[in-house]
């Protein structure tokens, strides 16, 4: 009521009398006006002051910024570090290097823990290590097929060469070059699998040892290695098939070890101790290993000499294990046969190391007609796939005979320096069938 009263007042006031003239004549229409623009000016101030304030709103609230490049790679399990796949350790996780190196160096800029990028730092030096091996990590599948792999089969021992010449501390990795290139020359034979199983001379061994069983009296041969046995009872059973699936399992474990070895050894070329540190501190390696590249960095001979026994035992009692096993019962006796063929013909490559069966013959004794009687033979007494007996071998002759020959530098520069395509062609096993058959008349021995 007020508000309407002060209405009707000031409308009263400011009508003109009649007739009369009045100084505040043109009053109402000024007042009229003057009150419109007011009104307006006190809005277009109120609008002003809407605005800035919305402006000062924008500009206090912090701007979004976009979640750091390493984000997506934290915390992520490696899912194909076995090597029985293609690609890197988790498909999640770029194959490109430099996209790899800001992702790392932004994580370590962050103070992020190493353990949660462990996956990330890891296939970091993985994708460095196959760049330098001339390898292409993406389509490294052992599950292509040996036509698909072959190049990349020999590639890696070429680059275990590359490493050893170039940093002579690396006794693994020469190790690695010479004892694994044996199997690559046994590789190449069974690459051509219809010839290989065309070939006389693999039957004349089988055949050779049946021959040989059958002449042996049966209380002796009830005590032969059953490994022995199946080469000459079931060995005739083999399929391209099954050659084919050994080839597969060897080619996994290549990749399963040069995944694991090779990405430490280029961090510690690329940063020395700190980038085997940040490993350790991630997870990827543990103290046995790190405390092997303490070692090496000792500089000395008996610290080289520690870490090679440090890093072969892990390859071969941690890494591989568990896949040799898995090998070796595979596909009923198959498994067994092939593990045992590859011991029998599997010389390593290394100056006055022994074959395997003139290390461990296989030899047995036993009651025949009233009288001991015993049986040498030229095989070996061990399966290379067994756990115990493949590392009594490891340490017994193929460690030791490496590290007379790294204690030896001009020796060893020249043995480690030589082509690996000449070490490849002297290692064939087609040409020493002649060889082993030899062995299995001359030294097949029965007496007291």
């Amino acid at each position: 009521m007020t508000h309407l009263s002060t209405a009707r007042t000031i409308g009263t006031t400011d009508r003109p009398s009649a007739g009369g003239r009045s100084g505040g004549s043109d009053r109402p229409g000024l007042m009229n006006r003057l009150g419109s623009a007011g009104h307006r000016a006190r809005s277009f101030a109120r609008v002003v002051g809407l605005f800035a304030c919305l402006v000062v709103g924008f500009t206090t609230i912090p701007a979004a910024h976009a979640a750091p490049a390493y984000e997506a790679y934290l915390d992520l399990p490696t899912i194909n570090g076995d090597g029985g796949a293609g690609g890197g350790l988790n498909p999640v996780v770029p194959l490109d290097e430099s996209a790899l190196r800001a992702a790392l160096d932004e994580a370590r800029a962050d103070e992020v823990a190493p353990q949660r990028y462990a996956t990330l730092l890891h296939q970091y030096w993985l994708v460095v290590s196959t760049r330098n091996a001339a390898i292409d990590l993406a389509t490294w599948n052992p599950a292509r097929g040996v036509r698909a792999n072959q190049n990349t089969f020999n590639l890696v021992y070429v680059n275990y060469f590359r490493l050893a010449n170039q940093h002579p501390e690396f006794w693994w990795a020469g190790l690695a070059g010479i004892a694994g290139g044996s199997f690559a020359s046994g590789f190449f034979d069974l690459g051509d699998i219809g010839g290989v199983l065309d070939v006389p001379g693999i039957h004349q061994l089988g055949n050779a040892v049946a021959d040989l069983l059958r002449a042996t009296p049966e209380e002796l041969v009830r005590k032969v290695p059953a490994d022995i046995r199946l080469l000459a009872t079931e060995g005739a059973r083999l399929s391209v098939e099954d050659l084919a699936w050994y080839q597969t399992r060897l080619m996994i474990m290549q990749k399963h070890i040069f995944t694991d070895l090779v990405p430490m050894h280029e961090a510690y070329v690329a940063l020395g101790m700190a980038g085997i540190d940040e490993m350790y501190a991630a997870g990827v390696i543990d103290a046995d290993i790190r405390a092997a590249w303490q070692l090496i960095d000792s500089h000395t001979p008996g610290g080289y000499e520690d870490a090679l026994v440090r890093m072969t035992d892990r390859e071969q009692n941690r890494v591989i294990a568990d896949q040799w096993d898995a090998t070796s019962a595979g596909r009923g006796t198959i498994g067994r046969i092939l593990t045992y063929m590859s011991t029998v013909v599997g010389k390593p490559a290394l100056p006055g190391v022994l074959a395997p069966g003139v290390f461990a013959p296989a030899t047995v004794r036993a009651d025949v007609a009233g009288r001991t009687v015993a049986l040498r033979t030229p095989l070996p007494d061990f399966n290379w796939a067994d756990r115990d007996t493949r590392w009594t071998y490891i340490t017994g002759d193929l460690v030791p005979r490496h590290v007379d020959m790294e204690r030896n530098p001009p020796f060893a520069a020249a043995w480690l320096g030589e082509s690996f395509w000449n070490k490849l062609a002297r290692g064939r096993v087609i040409q020493r069938i002649p060889e082993l058959i030899a062995d299995m008349t001359t030294q097949w021995r029965i007496g007291e």
